[in-house]
């Protein structure tokens, strides 16, 4: 596939990140993660981001990370195309993005930099390089310390030929009105908000209509359903859900810091599709809050 043919599967519906499967002993379990995407891409998502935050990129070991990627990429070739997720200081960065390309995904989504601040020079030259050491598509993800400025992003447009794609989890109305005004097609807007279903209907109006679903891990359907009403415009849809699931969900969600990732994994439980627990520092829900999510859950019949 090639970086505009993956920019087009990007920008034609609903994107995912599953969850990375572990053991009781916090291991990699590929059999159940193998499972986990045969159950998912049924369900219609167009592209899934395999090790991304969502999949706790962030805890796996590098020689983890090529396990996952190349489950991935065997499970789903043919099918749906595959994003690796690749992350750290450029050197770090780069070994994972050419491990992604190595073991068979479509893209490499450029994660934050860790822990230091870093001047615009200083992002546009890591990632150039990432985008320099593969031949595949690169999606930036402009989130945490990884703040992207429109002219930095014309620079990167010059320079990286496939740097196809943007995504923002900063929430900044400003910077994207200026990075699409000053970029316009040159590349795919992606929404990248924790439980984006919430922004999704701002993002668009600011020229951001596709976005990556977390809950699509434990309710596809419903995940599903709230896409297809929004592309639509059918806001009573997207209202009642947002009403009966993902406020209620918001509100478990903001409980516990990491619990983006959290709550994704209880939700999988719940459903009887479990990942195994989340590795630390973050840690799972609350016996208390795991049955709050169920009962949400339950009212959505059918997931």
């Amino acid at each position: 596939m090639s970086p505009n043919e993956l920019k087009q599967s990007l920008a034609s519906g609903l994107l995912s990140f599953p969850l990375t499967d572990f053991d009781a002993d916090l291991k990699f379990a590929p059999r159940g993660y193998a499972s986990r995407l045969e159950w998912l891409m049924p369900y219609g998502a167009t592209v899934l981001f395999a090790a991304g935050g969502t999949g706790e990129f962030f805890s796996l070991a590098p020689q983890e990370y090529a396990q996952v990627i190349k489950t991935a990429a065997d499970t789903c070739r043919g099918r749906v195309p595959i994003v690796g997720g690749a992350g750290g200081g450029t050197t770090l960065a780069i070994q994972y993005a050419q491990e992604a390309e190595r073991n068979g995904a479509q893209g490499v989504l450029l994660l934050p930099h860790y822990l230091t601040e870093a001047s615009q020079d200083g992002l546009v030259a890591h990632v150039e390089a990432v985008c320099k050491s593969v031949k595949i598509g690169v999606i930036v993800y402009n989130r945490g310390a990884c703040k992207l400025s429109a002219e930095s992003l014309v620079k990167l447009a010059e320079r990286c030929p496939n740097l196809i794609g943007f995504k923002d989890g900063l929430g900044d109305i400003e910077r994207i009105v200026a990075i699409r005004q000053k970029l316009g097609d040159r590349f795919v807007y992606i929404g990248g908000m924790p439980t984006h279903e919430v922004y999704a209907h701002a993002y668009k109006a600011l020229g951001v209509p596709t976005y990556s679903s977390a809950v699509f891990n434990f309710i596809p359907r419903t995940a599903i359903e709230f896409y297809n009403a929004y592309a639509a415009g059918d806001t009573v849809t997207t209202g009642r859900l947002l009403d009966e699931f993902f406020l209620p969900y918001l509100a478990i969600r903001n409980k516990g810091e990491g619990y983006a990732v959290s709550i994704v994994k209880a939700g999988a439980t719940v459903v009887g599709k479990t990942a195994g627990p989340v590795r630390p520092p973050i840690s799972d829900l609350k016996p208390q809050e795991v049955e709050e999510l169920a009962v949400l859950i339950a009212r959505l019949g059918s997931q």
